[in-house]
This record gives structure tokens, sequence and C-alpha cells, in this order.
């Protein structure tokens, strides 16, 4: 039978690199002991200092006992950053490139049996050409940091060595309400030097471990051969996997006989469920519409990097449950089977991505990496009820217009329906990609990340963004698969405004933007961006380095942030009252506004001990006006009442001579939303008159791209916009035309700037 041994602790590491380190006897007594996970960016990976990228080594010393000669011993990595290499007793066993997946190595004719065996594995975190992701918003933290196992099966045993996966996939072909119709296909492998004959045996169980079917077959495995085997099953008046409603979960105990002895066994939790999509009424769960109301995570934690616990993951998925959460989209890369096992017994529906983001590699175009970690992700993940969507690409169009890059994600999606025909595809498109563009109609359904109200215009323009693109594409599902903004608990503001990182603008901004979703039915889903800080080693955000702060629960998971409670009051049935601000402790004003979250049905505010106002039917938003402070220490308190549940939240004002200086961001460009990197030019002597643009001329309807590939059309743009094109974000505007980005960004792209490139433009000829 089947052993995994976990294998995680006594670990030796060292931050160097020689060639010499994996050999048997090599003196490692002086290397630091560590345990896993394990990383070597856990500090500097989010501290805005350049992260160490290279190669270290990882050693260990393991047993395999003597009674084990004779079957297959594999090792097996959960996740391990990004290229590695694997020896045992000097003997490299092969090479893994790509830092999120399970891979495993067949180790049995390298360990000695009964003795001593050394695995030494080197890994890699230096970007290269070709491992995907090849550049991104996140830090790529170095180091072996999931689990490892020693594998040990019989020589016929379900295949171990079919892209990390189990070897074992339930393909669920028709599910009703009425009954469900499965295949199992299993591989089989029979490593003998002779063919073997066993009995294929499945039993379903339910979450009782009651069998409720079952199924059989015989089966003549060739020897050195993999037997593929399929089995239909019927569940007869199953029970629904349902989301929140009702997480059911079956088992499949598949298992493999020879005479009176079962040589493998693998158990497989599932549900059974059928969905859809539609471009119009948005997504459906067993035939029932569910608002898919999603956020976004990323697995990594403050002083600990991707080194993450089960304990860790189990509270990341305790606060998204808190704030009634229905998805997840899991960004930007395969996460660990573990918290996919949390996804299905809690009900989240799932969009599970691979790391093909921000751009393509510019020397290998056939895309080989991102498709292995497509084939990994697919069927490492194939058995997962929670997982709906399958994710193909993130803002790969930052990159810039490459035919190449069109070609890799159409050949992506094609791969994607191959190898599960039953899930949808989608991907996540960046703003500037133009509503009729192909990229909108290669995926079943889609997704766009916008920001307005953050890096352009103001969030009441998602309205007319989605309203166009629904217009124009009434046959596309849409989703907003990434929004937010930047908010640091630090700063605060009683006159919030874009880009000045306060909470209260966070906080305001998201309430704005869910008004407008929630009465857009056709968004299949939305996506706050995102649920945790993050480490971000490239940015500088507010005086905070090394950090996405866009977060609505802070990087160390302790503070919870306004926006929390927006969410929670909006999504969650847990009633509850959350004064928001109190992090605001310092007030110079004589009277402020109080904004109160709460999903009671009216609340209750109190001053200093005495009952001020009662408030009603506001909507999850209650604003309790001109409240008026005392100098010195106030107490408040808010007092909620939902069908005779009384609830309260409490905090403490304190009325002072001046503004608190420290709640405010060290940044000069408040209320700018889209990055300036030049001098506006004066434009108050610009007449506006009509002009005549023919299509043999450039004008603001050519994207960057092309107006930079002409010396004349270059020089207007540098005229009016500074050298643009030599700004490190520029690549980004590459594929969009002026006219576009206008849209994004009104305040400079205004109607006078909009004619005079115009004037100056189309004096110029096409070559």
């Amino acid at each position: 039978m089947r052993r995994v041994i976990n294998i995680n602790d006594n670990w030796k590491f060292i931050k160097q690199h020689n060639e010499q380190l994996m050999n048997k006897e090599y003196n490692d007594e002086n290397w630091e002991p560590v345990n896993l996970p394990h990383t070597w960016n856990a500090i500097d990976g989010a501290n805005g200092c350049d992260f160490y990228k290279g190669t270290c080594w990882y050693r260990k010393e393991f047993s395999v006992d003597a009674l084990s000669e004779g079957n297959k011993v594999f090792i097996e990595f959960e996740g391990s950053n990004s290229i590695t290499d694997v020896y045992v007793n000097g003997k490299h066993l092969g090479q893994h490139r790509g830092g999120y997946s399970t891979f495993r190595f067949d180790i049995t004719d390298a360990v000695e049996y009964g003795g001593r065996n050394i695995l030494a594995v080197k890994v890699d975190n230096t970007v290269v050409d070709d491992v995907y992701p090849q550049m991104a918003d996140f830090t790529f933290y170095g180091g072996i940091y999931r689990d490892v196992n020693i594998i040990i099966t019989n020589n016929v045993h379900f295949d171990l060595m079919d892209y990390g996966s189990k070897g074992i996939y339930i393909v669920q072909q028709d599910v009703t309400k009425e009954r469900a119709s499965l295949v199992i296909k299993s591989k089989l492998v029979n490593s003998n030097d002779e063919e073997k004959k066993v009995r294929l045996w499945v039993d379903i169980c339910d979450s009782e471990g009651k069998i409720v079917t079952y199924a059989a077959k015989e089966v003549i495995i060739p020897a050195g051969e993999t037997k593929k085997v399929d089995m239909p099953v019927i569940i007869e008046k199953a029970i629904l996997w349902n989301g929140r409603k009702n997480p059911y979960l079956y088992e499949a105990k598949v298992s493999m006989t020879s005479y009176n002895d079962r040589v493998d066994e693998v158990s497989i939790p599932f549900g059974v469920r059928y969905f859809k999509v539609d471009a119009e009424k948005g997504f459906f769960l067993n035939g029932e519409h569910l608002a898919l109301k999603g956020v976004s995570r990323h697995q990594d934690r403050k002083d600990m990097g991707w080194a993450i616990t089960e304990a860790d993951q189990i509270e990341d998925m305790e606060l998204i449950k808190e704030i009634g959460a229905t998805s997840i989209r899991l960004a930007h890369y395969q996460h660990s089977q573990f918290f996919y096992d949390l996804c299905d017994r809690e009900g989240m529906v799932v969009w599970a991505e691979i790391p093909f983001i921000s751009t393509m590699s510019k020397e290998e175009l056939e895309g080989i990496n991102a498709k292995q970690q497509m084939i990994e992700l697919i069927r490492q993940n194939f058995n997962h009820p929670s997982i709906m969507f399958w994710g193909i690409q993130n803002e790969i169009q930052i990159g810039g217009e490459r035919p190449e890059v069109r070609k890799l994600v159409k050949e992506l999606n094609e791969l994607t329906k191959k190898e599960d025909p039953t899930r949808l595809s989608t991907m996540a498109n960046v703003a500037f990609v133009g509503e009729n563009d192909e990229f909108n109609y290669i995926t079943d359904i889609l997704g766009y990340n916008q920001y307005f109200g953050w890096y352009s215009g103001k969030a009441e323009d998602f309205s007319e963004w989605i309203d166009n693109y629904h217009k124009i594409n009434p046959n596309v599902a849409l989703c907003i698969s990434e929004y937010g903004a930047e908010g640091i608990v630090q700063y605060h503001s009683s006159n919030p405004e874009v880009k000045d990182y306060t909470e209260e603008y966070h906080s305001l901004l998201h309430e704005k933007v869910w008004s407008i979703f929630k009465d857009r039915p056709f968004l299949w889903a939305t996506y706050v961006w995102n649920m945790f800080d993050f480490g971000a080693n490239i940015r500088d955000e507010g005086g905070v380095k090394g950090r996405n702060n866009k977060g609505l629960v802070t990087y160390d998971r302790k503070i919870k942030k306004d926006a929390f409670y927006m969410y929670k009051a909006h999504w969650s049935d847990e009633k509850f009252v959350h004064i928001t601000s109190k992090r605001f402790v310092d007030r110079a004003e004589d009277k402020i506004n109080l904004k109160v979250y709460s999903n009671c049905d009216s609340l209750t505010i109190y001053i200093n001990g005495k009952e001020q106002e009662t408030k009603t039917n506001c909507d999850k938003v209650f604003i309790f006006e001109n409240v008026a402070l005392n100098d010195g220490i106030n107490s408040v308190k808010v007092v909620g009442d939902s069908s005779g549940i009384v609830l309260e939240d409490s905090a403490i004002f304190n009325k002072v001579n001046e503004n608190n200086k420290s709640y405010e961001a060290p940044v000069g460009d408040k209320g700018k939303s889209a990055e300036n990197w030049f001098q506006m030019p004066d434009l108050s002597d610009v007449e506006i008159e009509a002009i005549e643009i023919s299509d043999d001329v450039y004008s603001t309807s050519c994207t960057f791209g092309e107006l930079i590939k002409n010396e004349e059309a270059k020089a207007v743009l540098r005229k009016y916009l500074g050298k643009l094109d030599e700004h490190p974000s520029f690549a980004m505007t590459m594929g969009m035309t002026i006219d576009k980005i206008s849209t994004l960004a009104k305040e400079i792209y205004n109607e006078k700037m909009m004619y005079i490139l115009n004037r100056d433009l189309s004096k110029i000829k096409k070559s």
C-alpha cells in the first residue's frame, strides 16, 4: 500500500552556489538549519530593497527502510520557486521549471535502502526568459515554500508522474438535480517486467462514509506501460455541491487489488454540481442565480513571504468568510492544494489561473512553460468542485502589441478547453484593451482589470464604462476582475481624495464602486483587489515601501480596514455595527460627520453618554452629520437594532487645536488620478477650430506605438507630453490610442489638449 512520509523537518540551507554541494559526502555542518516551508526572501521580499534573486541550496538526510526495496519511491515537492534541480546521493534526478505547482521525481534507483541518503536541492528564483512569470506586481519569493514528501508505492500504482496529478480524474459528464453521471478516468502504471492483472474498484461514499454506489473492472496492464481506464458511475438523487449554502462533498475511494492484496488506493473528496454564465443574467449554480461577490488573494504574509502554514491559510479563509464573499480569484498563480481543499469545504467558487502575466518572453515564442503550467494547474486541480474558471492570462497586453502574444493566448485557451471541457476559460484584460479587440472573444467568459478612481478617472466612471462595454458586446459575459485603491491605516482625512492614501478614501471608493456593481446583474462576478495587502518589492506607495496596500486587511492580518466592514455590511448576514475612522482619533474640527457601516435596521448614536439621533433604512451606510465635539476626549457609542437583537460599537475622538500631521501621507500629487510625468503646457490661449482628418494622416485615433515610430509624430508627442516614451510606464500604453487613454485621464487629455494634438498630427502624412 502507498505510504506518504513528510520530510519538512531538519534541513540545511545556504545562500550560495557551488557545483560540489550536491555530493553526498559534502560537509554541510556549518549551514543554517531550517524547517520547511522556507523562503530566503521572508524579510527582503517586502521591504523595498532589491530582494535576493539567485541560487540557493538545501540538503536533507533521510532514510528509506529496507522493506521498501522492490517498490517505487518518489520525491514530491508541493511548491518550490522557481527553477528546482533535485539530487539524491549526488545523482541528478531532474529539473522543474515553474514555482507554483506540485512536481515529483522517481528516486527508486537512487536511494540506498536501509542506509543513509542525502537529498540536495538547488533552487533559483532568478527571472529567466523561458519561465513564467517574467514580470509582475508582486515579489517572486525564492525557496522550498511548501511541503516535501517521500511517496512509496507498489510497482503497480496510480500514475504519479502525470504532471503532478493524482492520476485519477472525476469527470462530471451530466449532472442534474435528479442524478449525477460521472466517469472515473484512471491512469494505471505497471513498473514490473511482466503484465499484471488487477481489479480496479471505485467506492463512492457520502459525507458520513456510507457507500452510495460503486463500480469495478478487471484490467490487464502490460509490463512497463501505463493503462488508461474509464469507469462510469451514477449517483442517484445526488446531493449537489451548492456553494456556501451547502458545500456537500462525496469521497471517491479508488483502489487496485491483485488477488487478496490491495496494491494502491487514493481517496478523493469531490462535489457534484452544474453551472453556467449568462451574458445578460450572470452566474448560475445548479440552475439558480448566485451573485459572485468576490475577493482576490495573494498567498504571502508579513515576515513569512510564501512560507506560510495551514493555520495561516485557515485564518485567511475565515476572514474571507466573515466578509460574506462567495467567490475567490486565486491570483496570479497556482495556490496550495490545502487552500483549494478549503475552498471545496467552505463553498467558495474559485477562479484559478497561471502566472502568464504582464509580459511574454522576448525569445521563447512558443509558450512552452506557460502551457506546461496550464496543464499542471488543470490536472492537479481537476477534482476540486470549487474551481469553475481556468484563467489563462492577466494583463499580458502590458508588454506591448505583439502577434505572438495573441497567438499564445489563443493556444492556451485551446489547450485549456482540450484538457477540461467541463469548465469555463477566462482571462483578465488590462484596462486599455479596446472593447472591439479580439482579446474580448477568445475565452468563454471575460474579466477586465479597471481602476477608475485610482489610476484613472473617478469611481463614478465605472457606470459609463460598464454600460458602454455591455452595449457594444451584449453577448460577452463580463466581470470586473480587479478594482480598488491604496489604503494605509495611518493616514486620515475629513475630505478624502484620490491618491491621499487615507483609510477614508479607500473605503469611500469601495462604497461608490459597489453601489454601481450591485445594480448590474449582467456582471458575472466582481473581484476586490485585494483581500490582503501583499509584498510587491518594486513599490513605494504612500511612504510604505515594498507592498501593495490595496487590501481590505493588512499584510499581517491584524487590522481589518474600514472597507472590510463596508463589504461585510452588504454581503454578510452576520449582524454588526462598525464605526469608521476610529483610527482618526485627533480631530481639529468642531463638528464631524460620523460614518457607520452596519446591516442593522436602525442605529442610534450616543455622544459622551447622551443620546443624539436615530437613523433607519440607510442601505448599510449610516452618516450622522454635524456631530459636535467637546475639547479633549469624546466618547461615541452607536447602538444597532435588528429584529430585537441589540449590537453596538464605540470609539474615542480627541478634539485638538491643530491637525495631526502624522495622518497625512508624504506625497505631493493628491487629487491626481493619472500619473503625470510631464509639465502640462499652457493652453489658455488655444482656440478650438474645426479640423478635417483623413485616413492617410496621423491623429489621436492612432496608437502610441504607431506615433512613436514616426519621428515627426514622436516630436509632436514630446512637444506637448514630454519624453513620455522614455518613462517606465510607456510600454503599457503602446497598444492604446490617444482617444482611448483620454477617456481614462480626462483631466490631462482635455478638449484643448486633444485639439492641439490632432491639429499638429494631422499635418503629418502616414508613411
